[in-house]
């Protein structure tokens, strides 16, 4: 969905940053902003500025930073065109309904239809657990030692012993036949009529990511089968795509994701504080999830079963999110069976030290790998490095592998010349062009002149949008071209142009910006830390020196282009009339 620059603006100068942040991060007024813990990485001593003024935030210690509209982006998981519907709701600003096909309304109204018929599934079910005839729901969930706060946070519920008591309430709230089975509650058959299939079992209701029940899974209570029943595929619910507990996980700011197998293993950590924690839908993992994940974390942490099952899964689900990109490490719940009984015999910090020794995940498939052979026996031992070699062969980097392979080396007493020569042996064999080649030591040797450049270009700027008034003290001297890293150019352009026309609009500089990192490094430039200085001397002499350092990096820049950009002379000339106006000039901060 487009929305034009101005209603953008409209919607970002009608949400104050300070209040918008402050729903979500405690904050405490200090000198020009309000500072509070980093919502995007763990700290004790907050780092984290909020700047009413220029109407941004950033975080000294881990580098985020931006515009309102990157806050939400950032800590609600939106796309942008989200975070522009949602903080307009917020401000109470109309935007435009999209043009749409008659078919497409027809498509969406439908899925409306179901999202409602499966809230108010979800309601039914909720309250029948609460009722005298969810007294069995409520013992086995009590046995499970789930608190009434988690109960309700999940909103798990009760289906009766009737399979026709959903589709009798259904009906009476004003919903079709046609869309009660099309949700997946219920069914046709010649002998009962319509009638549900989730009857004497204790619900699940599965939302999406925004809070929306798309579906439900159902633990028969006895002996009945299946013991799990999920809802089938619907317009709004694609196992595939969705993962259980994501809805709270994707804000959860952990750093990582706890991969389980199980809707109570979800619901089990979640009581115990590790709200991070996500399950598949009653599938396999799919890659579809992983990439779901990579939105949300670049780290995965599997907890899956300790049987042979759940092994077999953790090695199926690695591979999965190698593919996707993301990192992973396996858990060890043993002798616990799984998440949700190591959390009621252990405890958190137990589990929290489990997290700290989490295997790596290449070092798990190995260790698996390994019980397939007699290592006492050297032809099995030999076929065992022959297949730790093979996987060596999977890492498309050669530096990555040679990290991995000299670990390997170490871990299991092989000689790392003799484990080499057996990767490129094995590489040969399945057609690897360039097996592993011994990274060369590369030495990079730092621009330390450079650095500095662009550190009191940073200084300058961000001294500038402290005080906008200095920008008529000092137009005569600097331009945009004096800021030599592209984005910065980008951004002072924009600036000054705005306070030529008298506006001060640092956050909607930002929104110059599509890319995330560049919004953040955007941002960055109006946040760097000026000098501490006590007296007026002390500020206008650093300032003096910031500003000659600039235009004195640009004047050298320039001369080295001389020859092969068209305006490099023309700046060379004013860069030298500019420089000797500046040695004689007192710019006062006053």
């Amino acid at each position: 969905m487009y929305y034009s620059d101005e209603l953008v603006e409209e919607i970002r100068s009608r949400s104050d940053i300070v209040d918008v942040v402050s729903g979500y991060v405690k904050l405490q007024k200090k000198g020009a902003n309000h500072w509070g813990c980093c919502p995007f990485h763990s700290e004790k001593t907050p780092s984290f500025a909020v700047n009413g003024n220029k109407q941004m935030y950033h975080c000294f210690g881990c580098g985020a930073g931006g515009n309102v509209y990157t806050f939400i982006m950032n800590y609600e998981n939106h796309t942008f065109p989200e975070a522009v519907k949602m903080l307009a709701d917020r401000a109470g600003v109309q935007i435009p309904e999209p043009e749409i096909s008659e078919e497409a309304k027809k498509r969406e109204s439908r899925k409306t239809r179901l999202l409602e018929v499966n809230k108010e599934a979800a309601k039914f079910f909720y309250y029948q657990l609460r009722s005298p005839r969810g007294e069995t729901g409520q013992q086995y969930f009590k046995r499970r030692m789930l608190t009434e706060e988690t109960m309700g946070r999940f909103g798990l519920g009760y289906a009766g012993k009737n399979g026709a008591e959903l589709v009798q309430y259904l009906r009476s709230k004003g919903f079709e036949d046609d869309i009660i089975k099309d949700a997946g509650l219920a069914s046709h058959s010649e002998k009962y009529g319509l009638t549900s299939q989730f009857w004497n079992r204790v619900m699940f209701p599965i939302q999406d990511s925004n809070h929306r029940v798309i579906g439900f899974g159902g633990r028969v209570l006895g002996n009945g089968e299946p013991k799990y029943l999920n809802s089938p595929e619907t317009q709004v619910f694609d196992k595939r795509r969705n993962l259980y507990g994501l809805n709270f996980a994707r804000t959860s700011r952990s750093g990582n994701i706890i991969l389980c197998e199980g809707y109570m293993d979800v619901i089990a950590m979640h009581q115990a504080g590790f709200t991070q924690a996500v399950a598949s839908l009653g599938t396999a993992f799919t890659p579809e999830q992983a990439n779901i994940l990579r939105r949300y974390t670049d780290s995965v942490l599997i907890a899956y079963d300790s049987d042979g099952a759940g092994t077999k899964a953790a090695l199926r689900a690695v591979g999965i999110l190698r593919d996707a990109g993301l990192s992973a490490k396996v858990i060890n719940m043993s002798p616990h069976k799984d998440p949700d009984e190591f959390m009621k015999a252990e405890g958190k910090e137990a589990f929290e030290e489990r997290i700290k020794n989490a295997e790596n995940s290449f070092f798990f498939e190995i260790r698996i790998l390994e019980r397939d052979y007699d290592m006492k026996d050297p032809e099995e031992k030999t076929k065992f490095h022959q297949q730790i070699a093979r996987k060596l062969c999977e890492f498309s980097e050669d530096v990555e592998r040679d990290n991995y392979l000299q670990a390997v080396a170490q871990k299991y007493f092989i000689g790392i010349e003799n484990l080499r020569k057996l990767v490129m042996r094995e590489a040969g064999k399945i057609g690897l062009a360039k097996p592993v080649e011994q990274p060369r030591t590369l030495t990079k040797n730092k621009n330390s002149k450079e650095e500095n450049a662009k550190r009191d270009q940073r200084l300058l700027i961000t001294w500038i949008t402290d005080q906008p008034d200095l920008y008529g003290k000092i137009k005569r001297y600097i331009t945009p071209k004096d800021f030599t890293e592209e984005l910065y150019r980008t951004v002072v352009e924009r600036l000054f142009a705005d306070l030529e026309q008298g506006v001060f609009n640092p956050a909607g500089i930002i929104s110059m910006f599509e890319d995330p990192k560049e919004q953040e490094e955007a941002a960055s430039l109006f946040n760097t830390n000026l000098p501490e200085l006590e007296t007026t001397a002390e500020r206008e002499k650093a300032f003096r020196d910031i500003l000659l350092s600039v235009k004195k990096s640009s004047y050298e820049y320039y001369v080295t282009k001389m020859g092969s950009e068209m305006d490099a002379l023309t700046q060379v000339v004013a860069g030298k009339k500019a420089l000797e106006e500046l040695a004689k000039t007192h710019i006062s901060l006053e």
